[in-house]
């Protein structure tokens, strides 16, 4: 089985200084996937350009395998802390390990965890009204946190 340590060392070695990996899998049969980002997002050409990479140091006689090299998209869960560093100020679905979900805007993020803001509904003198609120998770709290898509 290919190591997954030796995927990581090939991706390192043409990533640019603003690039990043969220996640590698090596499956059975080989099946690799990595899961790579940027800053400033990823294009179609880096993704190429890390899986020939990949590809040219293996050697498909002695061990075959089969590779996926892509950007996380929208839809996956933020893994990594430079994906929240990246997504401050978009509105985010956070799903604890308990199962509670809230939605809100990404405030901040650092090793520690992540802040998110929120309109909160209450009553004052019996009338309805909407305050902002934010918590702070920690990340060992969360199940998922996701990007809110929005067609607006």
């Amino acid at each position: 089985m290919i190591a997954k340590e030796k995927i990581q060392i090939l991706v390192d070695e043409v990533m640019s200084d603003d690039m990043f990996i969220v996640d590698i899998t090596v499956g059975t049969g080989n099946s690799i996937s990595v899961l790579v980002d940027s800053d400033a997002g990823i294009s179609v050409g880096e993704c190429v350009q890390i899986s020939r990479h990949i590809e040219g140091s293996l050697d498909r006689e002695v061990e075959d395998f089969s590779l996926e090299v892509s950007s996380p998209g929208l839809s996956l869960p933020l893994k990594v802390l430079r994906q929240y560093l990246k997504n401050i100020g978009r509105e985010v679905e956070a799903v604890t390990k308990s199962g509670e979900k809230q939605k809100g805007i990404l405030k901040s993020a650092n090793i520690d965890g992540f802040e998110l803001e929120f309109l909160a509904k209450g009553r004052v003198d019996g009338k309805k009204v909407e305050e902002t609120k934010s918590l702070t998770y920690s990340f060992d709290q969360m199940k998922t946190v996701k990007i809110v898509i929005s067609f607006n």
